[in-house]
């Protein structure tokens, strides 16, 4: 049978369950179909389990089994664990919107899964991922039996993988917008057009964070998107939450979701405007300042550049909150760990001039794992700063 097979040495990350196989890792491969699955072996032919490949991705190989499992059994039990895990942490009678599926978090690589209410939506970044999708698809609509299953793999990985960007309905009806709960809250989510799969779940406990401590606090949510910051201060007892976002569609659903909650027109103002320029404009006083911008590093050469505008709109936040106040900061990009993000905010203090203490980290939501054989999984970086 062929088989992919490692170099001498080159064994030892397959051999602790990590996911994936660089192309220089590899002595050898058969002819292949791009995005088939193979055996791999070590260089004394022993079976370490099965990946899929393609020659045009970086990442060349992508195990979905490991030892002598086979592969598609694999993704069906990878698929029910997952389910299983979600199941054990939430009651969908208090939070129906969730992740089902957290990539190489559930041992599935380059599969994301999100559950909105009755609708499920998929995310598929890799080759070999979409050459599974009618098992994974089977998998779950047996399991789950959604009104619809959506498709939105629309990432920019895609393009490594020498895919097109796809948004289809892959079973049932299209659905356009349907409103789901977070630990009691309603939300509409935009299932056509909108960021990410619709909305942004893995900021579940910072939205708990939010809604615990904005008692008496005028909030300013940037990069605010559906507005579901806003939201949770308001419902915790602020004063007012504004909310900035660059895109007039953006505003447009936070105020829906303003009006879903009962929220008035007197609890804030949305400012469709690029929120490094709003900081920079004299305008309303605020006490507690909320930072979720999009991922500024998409690869790892964008990591410098990506640093000095995290440093640069953290330094203009903190210049700005009123003492004695919040910064709740965050990112998302992968190529910038923790410790990078911290010196970041490190920096942007001291030039602000301001003292800041961290209260606590991000905490990741639990339908977020974080496969510890697979650490790449981890992407979310956040502090909650004291700031006096």
């Amino acid at each position: 049978m062929k088989a992919a097979v490692l170099k001498p040495g080159r064994d030892k990350a397959v051999r602790n369950r990590h996911h994936w196989i660089f192309s220089g890792a590899i002595r050898d491969l058969p002819d292949f179909e791009p995005g088939e699955i193979l055996p791999v072996r070590d260089a004394g032919g022993d079976l370490l389990g099965h990946a899929f490949f393609n020659p045009r991705s970086s990442i060349a190989g992508r195990m979905i089994s490991f030892g002598s499992e086979a592969p598609e059994a694999a993704v069906r039990e990878n698929l029910e664990r997952a389910l299983a895990l979600r199941r054990t942490f939430f009651d969908p009678v208090v939070t129906n919107a969730l992740r089902l599926v957290n990539a190489e978090g559930d041992g599935l690589p380059g599969l994301v899964a999100d559950l909105y209410d009755d609708v499920l939506v998929l995310q598929s970044a890799t080759l070999g991922m979409d050459k599974l999708k009618p098992l994974v698809v089977d998998t779950l609509a047996r399991a789950l039996e959604p009104r619809a299953i959506l498709e939105r793999s629309d990432l920019p990985a895609r393009r490594e993988e020498g895919l097109d960007q796809v948004e289809a309905v892959l079973a049932g009806e299209p659905v356009d917008r349907v409103r789901v709960l977070e630990n009691g809250v309603p939300y509409w989510v935009n299932l056509a057009g909108g960021q990410k799969t619709g909305f942004y779940l893995d900021q579940r406990e910072s939205r708990q964070l939010v809604r615990a401590h904005a008692a008496g606090r005028k909030v300013l949510n940037m990069f605010a998107y559906s507005g579901s910051f806003s939201v949770c201060a308001l419902l915790g007892g602020a004063v007012r939450a504004d909310s900035v976002d660059s895109s007039a569609a953006a505003m447009s659903l936070a105020q829906d979701n303003f009006d879903l909650n009962g929220l008035g027109s007197e609890s804030g103002t949305f400012f469709t405007a690029d929120v490094f320029e709003f900081l920079r404009e004299p305008t309303l006083e605020h006490d507690f300042l909320i930072l979720d911008p999009p991922a500024f590093a998409k690869k790892r050469a964008d990591v410098v550049a990506a640093c000095r505008g995290y440093k640069d709109i953290n330094r203009l936040a903190l210049k700005r909150v009123r003492a004695p106040g919040l910064v709740l900061t965050f990112s998302c990009s992968h190529f910038v760990d923790e410790g990078l993000f911290r010196q970041v905010v490190f920096e942007a203090a001291a030039e602000a001039g301001r003292r800041a203490r961290i209260l606590q980290r991000h905490r990741q939501a639990l339908d977020h794992p974080v496969n510890v054989y697979h650490p790449e999984t981890d992407y979310l970086k956040g502090f909650l700063l004291y700031v006096d």
